[in-house]
């Protein structure tokens, strides 16, 4: 799947839509700044994936600062049958620029 831009998560977001966002971001990267994610620290990962595997049908929003950790998730869940998985373009920076 291509990755999501920002301003089409944010449309959906404001529209209320249930989705499943994962940040893999650094636990005190999380604290600081949550867009409504689930925390899933991108080294914790492969550890965690067996709570992630209900999800192999449905569509994963990742993100993480600049989506390159994101970029590295995204391609990981892929290799391990997760195939509706979306990376948000540019990460939390280009999210929260207005």
């Amino acid at each position: 799947m291509n990755d999501i831009h920002p301003e089409e998560l944010k449309q959906r977001i404001k529209k209320g839509e249930k989705l499943t966002l994962i940040d893999v971001r650094e636990s005190w990267e999380f604290e600081e700044v949550n867009i409504g994610a689930k925390p899933f620290p991108l080294y914790d990962l492969p550890q965690q994936l067996e709570k992630l595997n209900s999800l192999k049908e449905t569509e994963i929003i990742v993100h993480c600062q600049s989506g390159k950790r994101s970029g590295q998730a995204k391609k990981f869940l892929q290799q391990h049958g997760f195939m509706k998985v979306r990376s948000l373009h540019g990460g939390l920076n280009a999210y929260l620029q207005d």
